[in-house]
């Protein structure tokens, strides 16, 4: 059979890879802070002993979309939205550190901070842990206040500070978690300047609608390319019953 049949089954592939990918995507649409995957396709050359053959697709997330989502003012006190590029670092599922643009903090039953996904927020010391509070607050530079329980509200006292970083000159990648990680490994350096909007969320930079297109486009792609294999269909069996006439 005609090896269409191979370079067609690499482009259904990278449709599945990009509907997956959209999937997420979608599913995403209302997380805070999060940034959209971005599957690419890409030509893969089988190189021949004089020349190059057929060209495989290969299409997979290779990137993720860093614009900006929308900042909502909230009114919860430990709502934040990081300014520019800056990211917060927080512990993954395997206890390595990644970073994320995630700032709906919240208290745990045991007094630690944590993203709204249950990823412990890290400070200058590690992870984050409150005491017993009658109020807690997070100011503009990332510096976690707390007012003691029985304590004169005049007089918080800081705990920590959010450690906030910056991915300037750094090559990130986004993992399957959707935590970020500096490409090779290594940390993000700690960004002194970083200021957050308190009582604020940003929202998933996702759009709906263009993803919905996008899919619609994925889908329309992988039927084109059922149709270049029943075409192959075609072509292996003319080309059989051609070799089987009589002499």
């Amino acid at each position: 059979m005609d090896r269409l049949i191979y370079t067609s089954l690499t482009a259904m592939r990278g449709s599945m890879a990009r509907q997956t990918a959209i999937a997420n995507n979608l599913a995403n649409a209302n997380t805070p802070g999060f940034r959209a995957d971005i599957a690419e396709a890409q030509s893969l050359w089988l190189d021949g002993q004089r020349l190059d053959t057929r060209a495989f697709a290969s299409e997979e997330v290779l990137a993720a979309d860093m614009t900006a989502g929308t900042v909502t003012s909230t009114g919860r006190d430990l709502d934040i939205a990081m300014s520019g590029d800056t990211m917060l670092a927080v512990q993954a599922e395997n206890g390595e550190i990644g970073y994320t643009k995630r700032g709906d903090l919240m208290l745990s039953a045991s007094g630690l901070l944590t993203t709204g996904d249950g990823r412990p927020a890290q400070g200058s010391q590690g992870p984050i842990t409150l005491p017993p509070a009658d109020a807690i607050n997070i100011d503009e530079q990332g510096r976690v206040w707390i007012v003691p329980q029985g304590g004169d509200a005049s007089q918080p006292q800081e705990i920590d500070r959010l450690q906030l970083v910056s991915p300037a000159g750094s090559e990130v990648i986004k993992g399957t978690d959707g935590l970020f990680r500096v490409r090779g490994g290594g940390a993000l350096p700690d960004d002194p300047d970083a200021r957050v909007t308190t009582r604020s969320l940003e929202g998933s930079n996702v759009s709906a609608t263009e993803a919905l297109v996008k899919m619609i486009e994925a889908s329309r792609s992988w039927d084109t390319q059922l149709k270049l294999l029943g075409d192959a269909r075609d072509m292996d069996t003319a080309t059989a019953d051609l070799m089987s006439l009589p002499q």
